[in-house]
């Protein structure tokens, strides 16, 4: 594989391991993971009375929360 490098090491990835280069740095991301390193940002809301706007069941109008 070429033109990528390892998202840990920064080495050139290979095809067998890919994103990675070596089993070890696949490992390593792994353990990131386990121990929840990598994480979303949460935004909190300000306004505490959000929910109040939503509709019965909690959700909001969309293809995720329309009912058929």
């Amino acid at each position: 594989m070429t033109g990528k490098a390892c998202p840990i090491c920064g080495k050139p990835a290979v095809q067998k391991h890919t994103p990675f280069c070596s089993p070890r740095c696949a490992d390593v991301d792994l353990n990131r993971w386990l121990k929840e390193a990598y994480t979303i940002p949460a935004v909190e809301l300000d306004d505490p009375d959000m929910d109040e706007n939503l509709p019965e069941g909690g959700q909001a109008d969309g293809p995720a929360g329309r009912l058929h």
